[in-house]
């Protein structure tokens, strides 16, 4: 099974633009993710694939792998997919490039789902995270996922799921974490498909998948992530890199 790692990076994020290129601690944050993502050992091939030529150039003069995006891409999906079409694999690992603290285990967990589907049900494996600050729950920035009895995404969104109407059931909420593991055959069906309706709502391109009936196994982790969407997540990555080093 050939597993491939690919980090989608945009220089213009719209909450934080240039954010790849912000200094973590000594090297960019885009260098910090590529260089997790690598160290793991267990892909065959990392690559960054981007838009921009600042970031492309700054993972190739550090070494690297990257490539060039040809077409404009509203999703991180659409951008892995087609710097991968060419490519011979049958797993791709969609390694957010704001995302610095990925790490081995959960890394192996997502590969261990498509190595245990034998009859090739699960089209997609990702990570979620137990939140319990109202401020994190509530935050529309942190996407929430709920899933069924055997921990397949129902759904995700950014409002409160699922809703504590009842206050009795202690029902976990858990963010979800960017980091995707694709059947490459699931990512090309993406590719050629229009934007779904609850995506467009929502904004999250998870849903796409989830409204053309693909099953998404969900991974619980107790790993912190620090997505790096605004600056006062940069503050905390830097913390966070500060006592983990």
């Amino acid at each position: 099974m050939k597993k491939i790692a690919v980090i989608p990076a945009r220089f213009e994020a719209s909450r934080f633009p240039g954010k790849l290129m912000k200094d973590l601690c000594g090297k960019t944050v885009i260098m910090r993710t590529y260089e997790a993502a690598l160290h793991t050992g267990l892909f065959d091939q990392v690559l960054v694939a981007t838009d921009s030529d600042v970031i492309y150039n700054e993972i190739i003069s550090n070494g690297g792998e990257a490539v060039m995006s040809q077409k404009n891409h509203e999703t991180g999906s659409d951008r892995i997919a087609e710097a991968v079409e060419s490519y011979e694999a049958d797993i791709v690992i969609n390694v957010q490039g704001d995302e610095p603290f990925t790490n081995q285990t959960d890394l192996k967990k997502l590969i261990a789902v498509f190595e245990n589907d034998k009859d090739q049900e699960i089209s997609l494996a990702s990570l979620m995270h137990e939140i319990t600050e109202i401020e994190d729950i509530e935050n529309p920035n942190n996407v929430k996922v709920i899933t069924d009895l055997n921990s397949n995404a129902l759904y995700f969104s950014r409002s409160v799921i699922p809703f504590p109407r009842d206050k009795a059931v202690k029902e976990p909420v858990y963010k979800h974490i960017g980091i995707y593991a694709f059947r490459k055959s699931a990512l090309l069906d993406f590719y050629n498909q229009s934007p779904t309706p609850l995506e467009l709502s929502e904004k999250i391109e998870c849903i796409r998948y989830l409204e053309h009936g693909k099953k998404i196994k969900m991974i619980p982790t107790s790993h912190l992530s620090i997505g790096i969407d605004v600056p006062e997540d940069l503050e905390k990555a830097r913390l966070e890199w500060q006592r983990l080093h």
